[in-house]
């Protein structure tokens, strides 16, 4: 079995004046979280620490079964909804958090060397293996979905106007769909969870390419930000980042 090692950090970024992000980590790092809020002046914020508490709270309550993979989906399935009535429940409550939402995405690793994400929104997780980077989220954003209908290319959807419209996130109705990939994993392999505020400034090369030249989570992590930064972080930055390695490799080195 694979062993592995993660860090996180986020960052208010450039322009903004408060960080709507918010991450977690599970006491075991089996389970990791990315949430972007976005409404108004209180609700990003308030939508996406509402969701990462909800799934801590799940985790604390009944972690998953990380034997099987059906059984992690549904824990998976299970903790995002329960975020997803949480944030919905509070909007409809106070007037001030009135359509509030948040993106979210889960990874948690499962006992056959493998990772399940499921996401909502337009925070992304990537696979960084060998230098080639895979997708494992696909947006659930307007311009995603019109690059993927062959209306628009990669370049112009990062310039076009509309590019932070999501469809679909947690807290603006009462039922959420999630997407849900398994990832099968090798030594060597590093799993990013990242805010778009990593994504609007680094391509999807710049990023495999940064992860390439590291072996320490935490120092992949603070290039990561501080690469975001230096291109302007106009949006607040999340990176949850994992190495997977093989056990007989001293000290999980390549």
């Amino acid at each position: 079995m694979l062993k592995w090692r993660c860090a996180a950090l986020t960052d208010v970024g450039c322009q903004r004046q408060k960080n709507e992000d918010n991450y977690y980590i599970s006491p075991n790092e089996r389970v990791y979280v990315v949430a972007d809020g976005m409404g108004g002046a209180l609700g990003g914020a308030k939508a996406s620490s509402l969701a990462v508490e909800a799934i801590e709270a799940k985790f604390k309550s009944q972690a998953p079964s990380y034997a099987d993979m059906e059984l992690v989906k549904a824990w998976i399935e299970n903790s995002i909804s329960a975020a997803n009535e949480e944030i919905y429940n509070q909007s409809e409550k106070d007037a001030s958090y009135k359509g509030m939402g948040t993106t979210v995405v889960v990874g948690v690793v499962v006992d056959n060397d493998s990772l399940l994400i499921g996401h909502v929104g337009d925070s992304r997780a990537y696979l960084v293996r060998n230098k080639k980077h895979r997708l494992l989220t696909n947006d659930h954003s307007v311009v995603q979905e019109m690059v993927r209908a062959g209306r628009l290319t990669e370049e112009q959807a990062r310039i076009n106007p509309y590019k932070n419209l999501i469809t679909r996130c947690l807290g603006h109705d009462e039922k959420v769909e999630i997407d849900f990939n398994p990832v099968a994993l090798e030594p060597n392999d590093w799993i990013i969870i990242c805010s778009d505020g990593l994504t609007t400034v680094l391509l999807d090369e710049q990023i495999a390419r940064i992860v390439s030249k590291h072996h320490d989570p935490n120092e992949l992590a603070k290039e990561l930000v501080e690469e975001t930064r230096a291109g302007g972080a106009p949006d607040n930055v999340t990176v949850v980042v994992v190495n997977y390695f093989d056990e007989s490799h001293e000290n999980g080195k390549k």
